[in-house]
């Protein structure tokens, strides 16, 4: 079994801050020839020392042993582990303050192996709404076909909504799934009221405890910590922050080992690790990543207070501060520490063609999906991320043909305002 790599973690009698320890922790570049980036892994298999040692590692895999604290399994097969994927698995560890991380080839295929780690046919999950949209289709359409019924709830401010969604569960509430803030408007989601209410469906379940899984692409690792408010796994699609160079696809989960090590073996099962060169491209950003978000939510505050108060037409901004509703600044407050620099906007009372003119006019904004990379993107909902959901939900949800979501990235503010300024004049004429 091989020692955990020596990593300087603390300073004297305080520990170091994650930003710093994101440029060292858990490699080692003494076992790597002196490098002081890790190399990319290229192999598909690893050698062992000794004929025991490969059936010592395989039964560490199957669980049929278990490492003492402090160590880990040595090196398999790349579907199980690699060099490059421990390395980031650790790092991501770190920053949200878990015992484990699992990282997988997409957001979504880390979503889908929580869910059919945890659910099996008859169970119920119970999950905030709205979602992103790739999620919405697999709870509504993909779930459904093995058997798994699925409740929700719309107000994630209030315990009514989610108490009544609970009464309304036609099985045992396996797993509540949160989205928070949402895509693609921000809503809110309160991890105390969703905690009170997983111990209320424990009590009526006989102590049989729903799992409480957050998706926490929004703003997370950085700006909110949702295993500190009594989430269990915290999900991912690394693609969008953490990846932050709209160059890779990635997705993970992080949480209690108990639960990961559940997760990682459907993932070994599943085929959908990541691959080294992806894991490596990870760890270079991960370096960055304090910066790129804290510069980002910085320029984004910016773009929309000018939205906010845009001399071109009505606007209601959906940005974390700009949200005027009392309890939803209240749960903000308390549970985030940053708005990230991802929102929304509504053009009041706009067609489809009108938010397209807009959005069409710009220079600078790229149109295109995804969110969190270094340049700044806009995308119409409605017709892209969640065309494939359905109307009367959308319209439930604000998800309207004149909401518009954007991603700031690390251009400068004022020049992306300047943008917007000149898209809004020639798409309304104003």
């Amino acid at each position: 079994m091989a020692k955990r790599t020596e990593t300087k973690t603390r300073s004297g009698d305080r520990d170091l801050h994650p930003e710093t320890q994101m440029m060292s922790y858990g490699y080692n570049p003494f076992l790597s020839e002196g490098a002081v980036k890790p190399p990319v892994f290229l192999t598909s298999t690893f050698a062992y020392k000794t004929a025991e040692d490969g059936a010592a590692f395989f039964d560490l895999m199957a669980g049929r042993t278990r490492l003492p604290p402090g160590e880990k399994a040595g090196l398999i097969y790349s579907r199980f582990n690699h060099p490059n994927l421990e390395i980031i698995e650790d790092r991501l560890a770190l920053l949200e303050g878990a015992e484990a991380a699992a990282v997988f080839s997409s957001g979504m295929a880390a979503i889908a192996s929580a869910f059919l780690t945890f659910l099996r046919p008859g169970d119920t999950l119970l999950h905030s709404s709205p979602l992103y949209g790739g999620t919405e289709t697999m709870i509504r359409k993909v779930l459904p076909e093995f058997g798994i019924s699925t409740a929700e709830f719309h107000d994630g401010l209030h315990d009514r909504d989610i108490t009544a969604a609970a009464q309304s569960a036609k099985g045992r509430i396996v797993m509540i799934f949160i989205e928070t803030p949402a895509n693609p408007n921000n809503a809110m989601v309160d991890f105390a009221m969703v905690s009170k209410a997983a111990d209320a469906i424990a009590a009526k379940q006989g102590g049989q405890r729903p799992l409480i899984v957050c998706d926490n692409t929004m703003l997370g690792p950085i700006f909110q910590k949702p295993l500190q408010h009594g989430v269990d796994i915290a999900v991912y699609s690394l693609t969008k922050y953490v990846g932050g160079h709209s160059d890779l696809v990635a997705g993970s989960a992080v949480g209690a080992k108990v639960h990961l090590d559940r997760i990682r073996s459907y993932r070994n099962t599943f085929g959908s690790q990541l691959d080294p060169h992806s894991s490596w491209m990870i760890a270079r950003s991960l370096e960055t990543l304090v910066i790129r978000m804290t510069r980002a939510a910085e320029s984004g505050r910016k773009v929309a207070q000018w939205l906010n108060t845009n001399p071109h037409m009505p606007v209601q901004v959906h940005h974390p501060e700009f949200i005027t509703d009392n309890t939803y600044q209240e749960v903000y407050a308390r549970q985030c520490s940053g708005p990230g620099s991802t929102f929304a906007f509504t053009l009041k009372g706009a067609t489809r063609q009108q938010a397209f003119r807009v959005i069409n006019a710009l220079q600078l904004f790229k149109s295109a999906v995804s969110l969190g990379g270094t340049e700044s993107l806009m995308c119409h909902p409605a017709s892209t991320t969640h065309s494939g959901v359905g109307k009367a939900i959308l319209d439930q949800l604000g998800v309207t043909e004149g909401l518009i979501r954007v991603s700031i990235g690390l251009e400068h503010p004022d020049d992306l305002i300047d943008d917007l300024d000149g898209a809004f004049k020639e798409a309304l004429g104003s």
